[in-house]
């Protein structure tokens, strides 16, 4: 990295500019735009998830004091709250949704090779939902409860890297299982979601496309034992069956063969009941798999804690979903930097020192590398001595 440049400009460069033009000029985003762009709309809103602003007066105040280094920044335009509160409201917000789709892409490239805690080649995503709490009289265009207004995430996230590959963004009323419908199975891959996603016909659409999942029963479950195979009740396994289904409407929504794994985990003494559709992997792998649906929960909890998305700069239903998609464009954006520097840090810590550096000049590489700092000799120090 050139060391004359600033920080924040060094993490923009990772960037592909080029593909955020496309996807501006593709939404009409600067129709009779003259001066504060999509581009600088963009750095001013990643200016502040990067640096926790908790308003539009923080991020105006805090880019006007350093008005003199905007120009190197990237910014062609001086930051005024007036002018991104309106372009959060009426810029479309799909411009950066396709944009963070992009990222997600390169990403996931970047992190194909990466272990998850299993040891399979397959795609593996798990699949969940977080919820959002809003206020009702400020956001009732996302209604939830009766005094309460919510917007829900519905993610599916690659367990290699952690990179969400598709987000749904919903009012709170909106069901788990409704989002089955919004995705594309890709065959081969491994799905993996808790028993809220249990609809037996949007599974059939699943496996009828190659594709695989692992899903906790429910307790009500109606099956009929065809097959039962050999298990090490060792490890926690309490049988390895063949079912198929014998209620009506889930007969008919599937009518395939299903795999049923009753497990005791040996730590909380808890027994699991799974269902899959995959008769080839190992029963206590898929287990395993199972356990690792806990990474999304853990991704749900990191950006609602380093990332601004509990708290909006805008009330509109646009401006939400425009903030949300540049938060998880930055998220990614961290995750590329990274991986293509080889950075032994955390997202988090890479986070925090980004927060603190972005008026800086120095290369990012070095200064978020783990290597410790060459110390001075301490024989070459000035202090005078009065004992030898």
């Amino acid at each position: 990295m050139n060391e004359g440049k600033y920080v924040f400009a060094q993490v923009m460069e990772h960037l592909p500019l080029s593909t955020f033009h496309r996807c501006v000029v593709r939404y009409s985003g600067e129709h009779k735009v003259q001066r504060f762009s999509c581009l600088d709309q963009y750095l001013s809103m990643a200016f502040a998830q990067l640096t926790y602003r908790e308003s539009l007066r923080d991020i105006e105040a805090c880019l006007r004091t350093q008005s003199t280094k905007l120009y190197h920044l990237g910014f062609r335009s001086v930051i005024a709250r007036n002018t991104l509160a309106n372009a959060n409201a009426t810029r479309d917000w799909r411009i950066y949704c396709d944009f963070a789709q992009s990222l997600i892409g390169i990403a996931r490239r970047l992190y194909a090779d990466e272990a998850f805690g299993v040891d399979l080649k397959d795609t593996v995503y798990a699949l969940d939902a977080t919820t959002i709490d809003l206020c009702l009289s400020v956001f009732p265009w996302a209604p939830f409860r009766s005094t309460k207004a919510a917007v829900k995430l519905h993610t599916l996230l690659d367990l290699r890297g952690n990179i969400p590959t598709f987000i749904f963004i919903s009012d709170g009323k909106m069901h788990d299982v409704n989002v089955l419908d919004q995705l594309q199975p890709e065959p081969g891959a491994i799905y993996i979601m808790d028993r809220g996603y249990i609809d037996f016909e949007r599974l059939g659409r699943f496996h009828e496309a190659g594709s695989f999942f692992v899903i906790r029963a429910k307790k009500n479950l109606k099956a009929q034992r065809r097959y039962s195979r050999k298990v090490d009740k060792t490890t926690g396994l309490v049988c390895d069956q063949t079912v198929t289904l014998t209620g009506f409407y889930s007969q008919q929504g599937f009518p395939a063969p299903l795999r049923r794994v009753r497990f005791t985990d040996p730590e909380t003494g808890k027994r699991l009941v799974f269902l899959s559709n995959n008769f080839v992997l190992p029963a206590l792998t898929i287990t395993q798999l199972y356990r690792q649906r806990w990474q999304i929960e853990l991704f749900f909890k990191w950006i609602k804690q380093h990332l601004r998305i509990k708290v909006f700069f805008g009330e509109s239903e646009n401006a939400v979903k425009t903030q949300i998609w540049i938060a998880v464009s930055v998220y990614v954006l961290v995750a590329i930097i990274r991986k293509r520097l080889g950075l032994t840090a955390s997202l988090y810590e890479i986070l925090q020192i980004l927060s603190l550096t972005m008026f800086e000049r120095m290369p990012i590489n070095s200064m978020l590398s783990r290597d410790p700092a060459t110390k001075p000799d301490a024989t070459l120090d000035n202090q005078l001595k009065l004992f030898d």
